[in-house]
């Protein structure tokens, strides 16, 4: 499968929402090509950062992008958390001045979770925490972690708003319950405020298709275990997208992805997403895992209490089609969340419709989220 421009080839195969809905093969393009956003990377270091399970990382990094300039009252701040194994470009879809945000006039942080390869990993922290001994972190220890960059590193202590994708969606829910008054307003696509037992399940059987490798060896590989990669790639690719989707073929509509069936599902096989390690992919599975709002201390494992607290107005824009969401869950949730604004995302194309994956989708989630932020308001100096 042919891979996006050089900015953006760390975006991973699974986020191939973000990825369809740009021209990546080699035809002519069909008009002016619009300039891409262009985010600033940076590194913010914590020492000894303790995790909900109780083991401290001598160092913890959090690796982030800006886009925009901070304003004087610093009140023009979007806070984007990443998504399952995204590097901070994850959310270009959403930024531009003819989009939802717009960085001549808001500062936007786009946050890496632990676990992507880039942010503090299994695959790049020493011993005696390296590989399968680095701790599982949670939603909760990465809002502390950047909730810690926000204050100590770029001294913003509020937020206009946070928008999250998936495990970005994840973290946006944990905001508004730990940091209840923190952001005016919150956007979740495509994610939940829990991790339901199906879910679980789906993600277990992803990890065992990549522990059953030999290769794998408890962890401690010395090369990848290839066979499993591949098995946790076939088998993450058959929940990406709805049943319609694979029926009707929409696989057609970005020629990159394969002119035939056999080959879209061989590209998803062999190359699902490049370049990743192992444990940093079970890792932030079993990140995914564990969230659950109701575990947020003060609530007693209870979350629709949990939900109950929540004080910031969000809307909440699952996939209609969505096999790791279900939009039942969102709707389930949201009787509980007070001042939501449920809006499912008409479209079959299952989770990745959270990341517009095609200009319909684009379109519906741009105007949107514009239309609820108030997004043309805010001045850049």
């Amino acid at each position: 499968m042919k891979m996006r421009t050089l900015s953006l080839l760390l975006l991973p195969l699974v986020l191939v929402a973000t990825m369809f809905a740009q021209n990546k093969d080699d035809k002519a393009p069909t008009g002016p090509e619009k300039p891409k956003a262009q985010g600033e990377r940076h590194e913010f270091v914590i020492t000894n950062f303790k995790t909900e399970s109780g083991i401290t990382l001598p160092k913890a990094i959090v690796v982030y992008g800006t886009y925009g300039h901070l304003n004087a009252a610093k009140d023009n701040v979007v806070l984007l958390p990443s998504h399952y194994m995204a590097d901070f470009h994850g959310y270009e879809w959403l930024i531009g001045p003819d989009l939802a945000l717009d960085p001549s006039k808001l500062f936007l942080v786009a946050t890496e979770l632990f676990g992507n390869g880039h942010s503090s990993s299994p695959s790049n922290t020493p011993e005696p925490f390296h590989g399968p001994r680095f701790p599982l972190t949670t939603i909760r220890d990465n809002v502390e972690a950047v909730h810690r960059l926000l204050a100590e590193d770029l001294k913003i202590t509020h937020l206009r708003a946070i928008v999250g994708f998936s495990m970005g969606a994840e973290q946006a829910f944990q905001w508004a319950v730990t940091y209840p008054t923190f952001a005016d307003k919150i956007v979740a696509t495509s994610g939940t405020a829990k991790c339901y037992p199906h879910g679980i399940v789906r993600l277990e059987s992803q990890i065992a298709a990549i522990t059953a490798d030999p290769a794998f060896a408890s962890g401690d590989y010395k090369t990848q275990p290839k066979n499993g990669l591949q098995t946790f790639g076939i088998v993450w690719t058959a929940w990406l997208f709805s049943q319609e989707w694979w029926r009707k073929e929409l696989w057609r509509q970005d020629p990159s992805m394969g002119k035939t069936f056999e080959e879209v599902v061989n590209n998803f096989h062999t190359d699902f997403i490049p370049g990743a390690d192992a444990n940093d992919l079970i890792l932030q599975m079993r990140t995914w895992e564990k969230h659950d709002v109701g575990t947020t201390p003060g609530f007693s494992g209870d979350v629709e209490k949990a939900l109950r607290s929540i004080k910031t107005p969000i809307l909440y824009m699952p996939s209609e089609t969505d096999l790791y969401f279900p939009v039942g869950d969102a709707k389930y949730e949201s009787a509980f969340i007070p001042g939501v604004t449920l809006m499912p995302i008409p479209s079959l194309w299952g989770h990745t419709a959270g990341a517009a994956p095609n200009p319909a989708d684009s379109k519906f989630l741009n105007d949107n989220i514009r239309k609820f932020l108030g997004t043309s308001a805010a001045s850049a100096y």
